[in-house]
């Protein structure tokens, strides 16, 4: 906060055109009762783990609703897309009870998200030093069919990629090879070897999967990518240690920030020029859409490339266009103008019929005074 505010006033170019042309949201901590716990009793002996819990006794790591398995639950029932969404997940209402396990932390986070229109986002953590990408959760493995022999058994479970697994490397790699020392595994991890292949980034479910995570709740609920950042191996750096940390962090951080503005973005109205809110923006061999804010604004991180993109919504035809991503900073327009579809009414008319077909009137005929009422109701 000190330095973006700082080398603003003193006219960094760089970090004016980020402050000028991003919305930047910081969160000084996540669970701020836990962290005083743990500050108090210190780093040594493991104490630092006391903040790993809130003071209701809710770990947060794991504390969200867990979407990924409901939504492999319907890929297997054959339910995506058609009845089930691959985005925009709905929490489940026994989760939103007042009763239900959820801290008042957790669900302060969901509100805020559902709030804001976030399309990057980045969680800030200790104790190791690379990115953690999603799935968090790790895809448990099919039923072992009767024909393999008794003895098999399949005791690792799948390793899920995202649809946006490409994107997701592409962020955690803007940050860890920003980074000064995390791409240097040759001593292996901070407790253990090296997890990432020398990288620096590894994905959660490959590392430490975990069901109800942060990343996978935003990434399956709302238009953010989110990641988590390690960012060093010790929890609490002694005061002598700090501007080492900051050094070591600070180009990756600013890198990180300005991946927002890489992919597409643009604005889908109507014919009359008013926005269309909720409309689904959906690329192209990416089986993961996005929505348009209320304004009918929608950003979407992408790779570079050529994409081909539609923009859909209820009582509109869908528009398509093709839309090339650049390898440099900054997003390519991509706008829509949808045309209103006939099929609502349709729709309408159907259901007064019972879905039934409309009959078709004969030329010539006279109509019988039961069949000109019922097409005058319909019409």
């Amino acid at each position: 906060m000190q330095f973006l505010c700082k080398e603003y006033q003193d006219g960094n170019p760089r970090v004016r055109g980020l402050v000028t042309d991003t919305r930047i949201h910081l969160v000084p901590s996540l669970n701020p009762d836990g962290y005083e716990l743990a500050r108090e009793a210190g780093s040594e002996l493991g104490n630092w783990a006391l903040g790993h819990w809130t003071e209701e006794g809710f770990d947060l790591f794991e504390n969200f609703p867990d979407l990924a398995s409901a939504l492999w639950a319907a890929e297997e029932r054959r339910l995506v897309p058609h009845q089930f969404p691959n985005h925009h997940i709905p929490i489940p209402e026994h989760y939103l009870a007042e009763d239900a396990a959820v801290a008042v932390e957790t669900r302060a986070i969901m509100a805020w998200m559902d709030k804001n229109p976030f399309v990057l986002g980045a969680n800030l953590q200790g104790g190791e030093k690379l990115v953690s990408f999603p799935f968090d959760t790790a895809r448990p493995s099919p039923p072992t069919p009767a024909a393999r022999p008794p003895d098999y058994e399949d005791e690792h479970p799948e390793v899920q990629e995202t649809p946006d697994h490409a994107v997701f490397r592409w962020l955690a790699i803007s940050y860890a090879s920003a980074h000064l020392t995390m791409t240097e595994t040759f001593r292996g991890g901070c407790h253990r070897q090296d997890v990432t292949d020398a990288m620096g980034i590894v994905q959660g479910a490959k590392w430490h999967p975990r069901a109800g995570s942060m990343n996978d709740f935003s990434y399956l609920h709302t238009n953010c990518l989110e990641l988590s950042l390690y960012l060093g191996c010790d929890k609490f750096p002694h005061e002598s240690e700090l501007q080492q940390e900051w050094e070591n962090n600070k180009e990756s951080l600013l890198t990180f920030m300005e991946q927002v503005h890489r992919g597409i973005k643009g604005v889908v109205t109507d014919q009359q020029g008013e926005p269309i809110a909720n409309a689904t923006i959906v690329v192209g061999g990416i089986n993961h859409n996005v929505r348009t804010a209320s304004g009918g604004d929608y950003w979407r991180i992408l790779n570079p490339g050529e994409y081909r993109v539609s923009a859909r919504a209820e009582g509109y035809n869908p528009g398509v266009k093709t839309c090339h991503v650049l390898y440099d900073i900054g997003a390519t327009q991509c706008n829509f103008v949808l045309s209103r579809s006939n099929w609502k009414r349709i729709r309408e008319i159907m259901a007064m019929n019972g879905n039934r077909p409309i009959r078709r009137v004969v030329p010539g005929r006279p109509m019988t005074p039961r069949e000109r009422l019922r097409l005058r109701m319909r019409l």
